[in-house]
């Protein structure tokens, strides 16, 4: 796998730019669309936790173990969410995406299918990852089955493996795209978004 560096990716209507301090208010006005900070089984921070919520992602840049992007609306030049690659082992070629969320109003729509297409065609495309990882709280249902729809395949459940905000404890649902599957799960991802497969 290549060294990661912090770069922009663009297309099918949306924009990731890497994560800065600038991105602060434009993050708080997305979270404030459905009071996403209230969903205790996601990682939104409330507007109050925005700058805390960006220097722990920035210190995952500083230490080599993530990539923090902000999601923006093509069309508007808003911000509308945020996700990552995290716990990168360069020494396994393997990335996972994560800390992934959308204002309401987008959430179910081009966006996800979008950002995951850009993300996975720079992860296996231009870094020759081996494989992609996602994981998702075991109560956070939407984001299973959006996960699933991906094409990715479901590795197993973690029993007690991570805090949440709350203090709780979750378990974590493990999925995972080998390069082998990518093709497959590219052509899916273009279907969606309404484009022809290449």
């Amino acid at each position: 796998m290549k060294p990661i560096v912090a770069v922009s990716l663009e297309g099918y209507g949306v924009r990731l730019e890497p994560l800065t301090r600038c991105h602060a208010d434009g993050l708080r006005v997305a979270a404030r669309d459905g009071e996403l900070w209230n969903l205790w089984y996601t990682t939104v921070p409330a507007p109050e936790e925005v700058e805390h919520y960006i220097d722990r992602a920035l210190e995952g840049v500083a230490n080599g173990t993530m990539v923090p992007w902000v999601v923006i609306d093509a069309h508007t030049g808003a911000i509308i969410g945020s996700t990552r690659y995290h716990d990168i082992l360069v020494d396994v070629d393997r990335v996972e995406i994560g800390y992934t969320w959308y204002a309401a109003r987008f959430q179910g729509t081009y966006v996800n299918p979008a950002c995951k297409l850009l993300l996975m065609t720079h992860a296996f495309e231009s870094l020759a990852c081996a494989v992609v990882g996602l994981r998702t709280d075991n109560f956070n249902f939407r984001s299973q089955a959006a996960i699933e729809k991906l094409g990715a395949k479901k590795d197993g459940v973690i029993r007690h493996h991570q805090p949440r905000r709350d203090g709780s404890v979750r378990d974590s649902v493990m999925y995972s795209v080998l390069a082998s599957e990518w093709p497959d799960v590219k052509r899916n991802l273009l279907f969606r978004l309404g484009r022809p497969p290449r």
